[in-house]
């Protein structure tokens, strides 16, 4: 069996040929799609001269190679460049502005997800057979075929403007924003003791994160269910019933050895909420990483786009990882 530390690394130096496949990727799709980000930003009545002199400056007058091999060369050395437009910024702070609001959105949502998922399986498994068991596979089968814009304006329409109960965009109230230590605002409003803000951010966040969560939760169940009657099955689970032990207590047993394939579950679905925010943050104006990406694909700015997805690409390979080890750590089986 190769040890722990073995297993980390090699999962790590998977990571690099897996960035680099897909900055090569972007990096080219991008450019061989049709659209200049200077006229994107300028119009289509720029000057000729001030057209050819904005792409000397950007370096888009090279051949496309050459481009490349710079690029690479700044990503290498950990600079993801600077904005096509709008003053140029830096990538890594436009990301880091936009970062917070995208993570505090995924917390809440996989929080929802979890709790919904991993109850409704349960349920289901526990009761097998009978009508809440139906009841539950079919909220997993309409629960994950929901299309993300529809749900949240469904919700938007019902809470938000016939009910007029939770806000339907936004972050948080103008003026209620808490001093800046973390970047998310419900964590902030209570490290700075700011109750207003709190409530405001919480109520904010309620609509945005049950559409996600809700969409999410019905792969849980389906796994949570499937999983959990395949250990109730088992002999140890006989056995704990013969000598008459409680229902919580082989619940408790069963639920704890069913849950491997769940935390790898948790895992990637975590980051594919960081990358499957942009749908729902633009539907409820969320001022995340997603509307952020969006903007810039249609402003053609190469660098915000390229440093988003390498932004992307590392923070899953990252979760991967640690979904990895957690699963070596619980079944040493996966390191042979």
């Amino acid at each position: 069996m190769g040890s722990l530390k073995e297993y980390i690394i090699m999962r790590a130096l998977l990571v690099i040929p897996t960035v680099f496949i897909l900055l090569t990727l972007v990096f080219f799709i991008l450019r061989i799609l049709p659209g200049d980000p200077i006229v994107a930003m300028l119009g289509q009545k720029v000057p000729p001269e001030v057209l050819e002199k904005l792409r000397a400056e950007l370096g888009l007058n090279k051949p496309i190679w050459e481009q490349y091999i710079d690029y690479l060369s700044h990503v290498i050395r950990g600079d993801l460049g600077r904005s096509m437009i709008w003053g140029r910024r830096p990538v890594i702070e436009e990301i880091m502005d936009r970062f917070p609001a995208t993570l505090e959105l995924t917390i809440f949502s996989f929080a929802i997800s979890v709790f919904l998922g991993i109850t409704t399986g349960s349920i289901a498994a526990f009761r097998r057979g009978s009508k809440i068991d139906t009841g539950m596979r079919l909220y997993s089968i309409i629960a994950y075929t929901l299309f993300i814009p529809w749900f949240g304006m469904l919700l938007q329409m019902l809470f938000g403007v016939y009910l007029d109960l939770l806000p339907i965009g936004g972050r948080i109230d103008p003026g209620l924003e808490p001093p800046h230590i973390t970047g998310l605002y419900v964590l902030d409003s209570i490290l700075t003791m700011h109750w207003r803000s709190l409530e405001s951010a919480l109520a904010h966040l309620i609509l945005p994160s049950l559409t996600l969560g809700i969409v999410l939760s019905g792969a849980y169940t389906r796994l949570v269910r499937n999983n959990l009657i395949e250990v109730l099955n088992q002999d140890f689970i006989r056995a704990y019933r013969a000598r008459g032990v409680r229902n919580r207590k082989i619940a408790f047993h069963a639920m704890k050895n069913a849950f491997i394939p769940i935390i790898t579950l948790m895992g990637l679905q975590f980051a594919i909420l960081l990358a499957g925010a942009v749908l729902t943050e633009t539907t409820f104006s969320w001022p995340g990483i997603g509307t952020f990406l969006l903007e810039r694909i249609q402003y053609r700015d190469y660098t915000s786009v390229q440093g988003v997805i390498v932004f992307y690409a590392l923070f899953v390979a990252m979760i991967s990882l640690i979904v990895d080890v957690i699963y070596a750590l619980l079944d040493p089986r996966v390191r042979y």
